[in-house]
Formats: C-alpha cells, sequence, structure tokens
C-alpha cells in the first residue's frame, strides 16, 4: 500500500489506494471538475468541447465514478505501420480480426501520450495496439475500409500501455481492462520535435521515438473529432471502450524520413516484435488535443470459432 508524501494524498478506488498530487484535480474534485477553473488553466485554449459531453455517476471495478474522463490538453503520437496477418492474428483473440489494408496485411501501431491537464492529473502514457474490424461488422470491404481511415474512426485491440502514474494504472486495470503497468516514461511533443521514451524494468530503455513533428494546422475545436474504440475482457466478458479526440492542431507525415525509433529490451518492443511490422508508412501528432475517454460497456462480440456470440 502506496504512503502519502507531503505533497500528495491517498485516494481508495475499489479495493485499491493510490497516491495523487494534493491539491490536483483529482484530489480537489474526483473527476467532478469545475470546468471554469479549467478554462482559467493557460495550457487550455478552450473547455467548449466538454460543455457538450455531460458526466454520468455510475458504478464500476473501481466504486462509483463519473464518465467520460476528461482530458484538457494533451498531445500524441502514433507511428501506423503495415505487418503480417498471421502475426497479427497470433496476438488476437479468437473473438476479433485484424483489419486488412491488403490481403494478409494488417495495420499496427506504436503511440506516445503526454496528458498535461486531465481529470487525474498529469501524466504519459504508451501502447502498442492493433487495428482490429468492427466486433460486429462483417468482412469489411474496401469502401468501410477508406471511409474508416478518412472519418479516423478505428477499431482496436492494445497490447501493452505502460503509464506513469499510479492512478491511472488501477483505473486503467481494474476498470477499463487495459494490460497496463507503471515504468519511467518521458513524452515530449511540440511543434518542432517529438522525443519520447519508455523504461524497462531495470532502468533500461524499451522503446524510445525521436523524429520531425509534421507540420501541424490548426482546427477550431469540434471541428476534426476522431473515434477509437477498443475491445478488452474485464472479467469473463468483453467491453467496448469510446475514446473521442478533438484535435485543435495536428498534422501527418506519410512515409516519414528521419523517424529514430528504437527497440529495446521490454513488454512494449516485445510486443511490437512480434508483430513483425515492415515499416512506418504514417506518422501522426497532435501537438495541442483533447480527449474524452468513456468507461467500459459490456459488448457482445462473435465467437469466430463457434460461430456464436460471447
Amino acid at each position: 500500500m502506496p504512503s502519502a508524501q507531503p505533497d500528495t494524498v491517498e485516494v481508495t478506488l475499489g479495493s485499491r489506494t493510490v497516491t495523487v498530487p494534493k491539491g490536483g484535480l483529482y484530489d480537489r474534485y474526483r473527476m467532478d471538475t469545475d470546468l471554469d477553473e479549467v478554462a482559467r488553466d493557460p495550457r487550455v485554449s478552450s473547455v467548449d468541447f466538454f460543455r457538450r459531453l455531460p458526466k454520468t455517476r455510475v458504478d464500476s471495478p473501481i466504486g462509483p465514478t463519473l464518465t467520460p474522463n476528461f482530458y484538457y490538453r494533451v498531445s500524441t503520437a502514433r507511428l501506423t505501420m503495415p505487418a503480417p496477418s498471421r502475426a497479427i492474428r497470433g496476438r488476437l483473440p479468437a473473438e476479433l480480426a485484424p483489419l486488412e489494408i491488403a490481403p494478409g496485411v494488417g495495420l499496427v501501431s506504436a503511440m506516445f501520450f503526454r496528458y498535461d491537464v486531465c481529470d487525474i492529473d498529469f501524466y504519459t502514457e504508451a501502447a502498442v495496439g492493433i487495428a482490429v474490424q468492427p466486433a460486429r461488422h462483417g468482412r469489411l470491404g474496401s469502401v468501410d475500409l477508406l471511409a474508416a481511415l478518412k472519418n479516423d474512426s478505428l477499431d482496436s485491440y492494445v497490447l501493452s500501455l505502460p503509464v506513469s502514474t499510479e492512478i491511472a494504472q488501477v483505473r486503467g486495470h481494474d476498470g477499463y481492462g487495459f494490460p497496463k503497468w507503471v515504468t519511467g516514461l518521458d513524452v515530449e511533443i511540440d511543434a518542432h520535435r517529438t522525443i519520447a521514451r519508455v523504461a524497462n524494468d531495470t532502468g533500461g530503455t524499451d522503446l524510445a521515438l525521436s523524429a520531425a513533428t509534421p507540420p501541424q494546422r490548426a482546427y477550431p475545436s469540434g471541428a476534426k473529432v476522431s473515434t477509437l474504440t477498443s475491445y478488452t475482457r474485464i472479467g469473463e466478458s468483453w467491453h467496448s471502450t469510446l475514446s473521442q479526440t478533438n484535435m485543435l492542431s495536428a498534422g501527418s507525415a506519410r512515409l516519414p524520413r528521419g523517424l529514430e525509433l528504437q527497440l529495446g529490451q521490454g513488454r512494449l518492443s516485445e510486443d511490437l516484435r512480434s508483430l513483425r511490422p515492415i515499416r512506418t508508412i504514417q506518422f501522426d501528432v497532435v501537438t495541442e488535443g483533447q480527449i474524452a475517454l468513456h468507461l467500459p460497456v459490456p459488448f457482445s462480440v462473435p465467437n469466430r470459432k463457434a460461430g456464436n456470440p460471447s
């Protein structure tokens, strides 16, 4: 059980106790954050996106809480890579199928996140994920795939999701069913450079990224909102988690040059290697964005082996 330091306080989430910054947003508001207070933070451009998303109080594995979880100032980086479908299927549960861009070729990604202002205070995160077909959709045709990519509305299965704080780990693992653990994790993203490093258990490098940030384009709040649906198991049941990203400044580079992705020793690198990615075909960076992360809801996915829902 963690011990509170002078600048932290202990909070209980379900059966777990974690420490959070004393006087931080979670300590003061317990997810019911005052939007007017956040709007006064110079790092936050606007809170209009969140005023249109009322929160709901629900029971969850981490106890009574409010959903969605609001992230008021974030920056993100995503590397998209093709990989053999055979390798991808070896890492997917039987109920899910890879989203293929060509016969025998799917999509995987490495992602890095920096959450400067959010309901559970500052933290950083990284992920290795697989693009999958929507669980309730039949085999996607080329029209469906192109529409999904154009609208930036994708479904995924996450293999690994390390974070930098205890509250993010407990909420993500116990509440959402994600494979989260706490580790040293640095993410720095600005209009010029994107740098990230994830430490392994011994303090060495698990995964690291260094690249020029693609040219950014500014968007009015609400003009460019992407959605990501992630599938996880909580206990014996499948759940789906919806994440909505309000992009305020974003840019992409196809077949980026000079991008350095270092695979070291650790869970992230092992997961990425197992997928046998070919090369980075797209590099997406959001230097300023906002996220609404909804709590997972029970979801029926087809049992592809038996032909029955599970």
